[in-house]
């Protein structure tokens, strides 16, 4: 076993970097909206035997949503859809605002900016098919995951490299992160 030599340490410094104009684009949000099939999640739905429905999560898009609320950007949900499993996975992240089983997004989004005191300029979103487009629109950064409907895509000023469910959230993430000046001091908390 090593022992810990402070002479020897490196300093962890970051090495993610991220487009000028699209850190400008990203500094005043401080609410997140995330879509959870095709986001959170690589889209896929997987039944048990007895009906209920199973999903899977990525860790590293989790402890991106951990950071965000470290650095004080909420992030929020707002799906069509409603279960048991996302419901456990976002009390476990401690993600409070959230909307479930609505198809008009935009309304239940503008009530969680109500809840916050927030606008839609400091708002982000980030969808994969047509019923996110208004948030997406309506939001000063709009994000898409590669696999997003073309039309969802051409909206997004921010597509991540890793799919749905596979880090892409974690990338929208970091973007907000280093954006809002928090990403060194949080990353300095790991060395």
């Amino acid at each position: 076993m090593s022992e810990h030599n402070p002479d020897t340490q490196r300093d962890l410094l970051p090495v993610l970097q991220f487009d000028p104009e699209l850190l400008l684009r990203a500094q005043p949000v401080r609410v997140v909206f995330f879509d959870v099939d095709g986001v959170l999640t690589d889209g896929g739905l997987l039944y048990s035997e007895s009906g209920e429905t199973l999903k899977r999560f990525n860790t590293l898009d989790g402890h991106g949503l951990k950071l965000l609320q470290r650095a004080g950007i909420t992030p929020a949900v707002v799906t069509g859809r409603d279960s048991a499993p996302l419901r456990l996975r976002l009390k476990a992240l401690g993600v409070t605002h959230a909307r479930f089983g609505t198809e008009d997004k935009r309304p239940a989004a503008e009530a969680i900016l109500a809840e916050l005191g927030l606008s839609w300029q400091q708002a982000a979103a980030m969808g994969d098919d047509w019923p996110d487009l208004p948030m997406m629109r309506r939001a000063a950064l709009a994000c898409a995951p590669q696999h997003a409907q073309v039309e969802v895509r051409a909206h997004a000023h921010f597509t991540p490299r890793a799919a749905a469910g596979h880090g892409a959230v974690r990338e929208l993430c970091d973007l907000l992160l280093v954006a809002s000046g928090q990403y060194a001091r949080l990353l300095a908390d790991y060395a």
